[in-house]
């Protein structure tokens, strides 16, 4: 089993494992304890009451951070005629339909959101063993097929730090808040965003404790424990 360095004992040493905290005092720990050389990301690890066997109890969702993500997100629009130029024109990075399709099947893969028009899914299905397994696959339920007239304002919203959310096989959901060079204030913003969204995603067969626990941790650092109901009860000031 690999040691741990010294800088992430340190860090963890000003984390009370036994603890849960509050979302503002785990946000300041988790600036705190950032200790990597290059901009770490802060993320949330969510243990949901659902049964994602079951269709009727999955969580999915999309959220648009306030803060952004920090990152720079690749778009992908499979597009075609007016949809095309709308894409293009509205600064997506890569845009096509057949000529997109075949690069794909030929092993490329490098962009993080895909978008598609409704006009061109038949041919995206082709994708789905592909771009599926990767959470890339085109959906309505993360509002990711999208009419040609509203490509400019997903588009802009990917840019903004448009995030979609997905509850896996393990009934948890693992997501981006931000990086720890972020204000207190970002952090705590898309947060707010983050846990109002999967609220309001809860689905109406889902009994129970809703979220049962919810962790904050930095790349490589250690998991600070939240207190998942302060953290669901966290709401949009605007």
């Amino acid at each position: 089993m690999p040691k741990h360095g010294k800088k992430y004992i340190a860090a963890a040493a000003k984390v009370d494992r036994n603890q849960y905290y509050t979302p503002q005092d785990a946000i300041n720990l988790a600036k705190e304890t950032a200790f990597t050389k290059f901009d770490s990301t802060v993320e949330i690890h969510m243990r949901m009451g659902v049964d994602p066997r079951h269709a009727d109890q999955q969580v999915r969702g999309v959220v648009v951070m306030p803060a952004g993500t920090g990152k720079q997100v690749r778009i992908l629009a499979f597009a075609e005629g007016d949809g095309a130029r709308l894409a293009t024109e509205a600064g997506a990075d890569f845009v096509g339909s057949d000529d997109m399709i075949k690069k794909i099947q030929d092993g490329w893969l490098d962009f993080d959101l895909v978008l598609a028009t409704p006009q061109v899914m038949g041919k995206v299905g082709r994708l789905g063993k592909v771009l599926g397994p990767r959470g890339l696959m085109p959906s309505p339920k993360t509002g990711s097929i999208v009419q040609p007239e509203d490509l400019p304002r997903v588009i802009r919203e990917a840019r903004q730090g448009r995030v979609e959310f997905r509850v896996d096989k393990t009934s948890n959901i693992h997501m981006p808040v931000g990086k720890a060079s972020f204000t207190y204030e970002q952090l705590l913003e898309n947060l707010t965003a983050i846990m109002d969204a999967i609220v309001r995603a809860k689905p109406a067969a889902a009994k129970g404790t809703y979220v049962r626990r919810a962790t904050l941790t930095t790349t490589m650092g250690p998991g600070i424990r939240m207190d998942a109901n302060l953290a669901s009860a966290l709401k949009p000031t605007a």
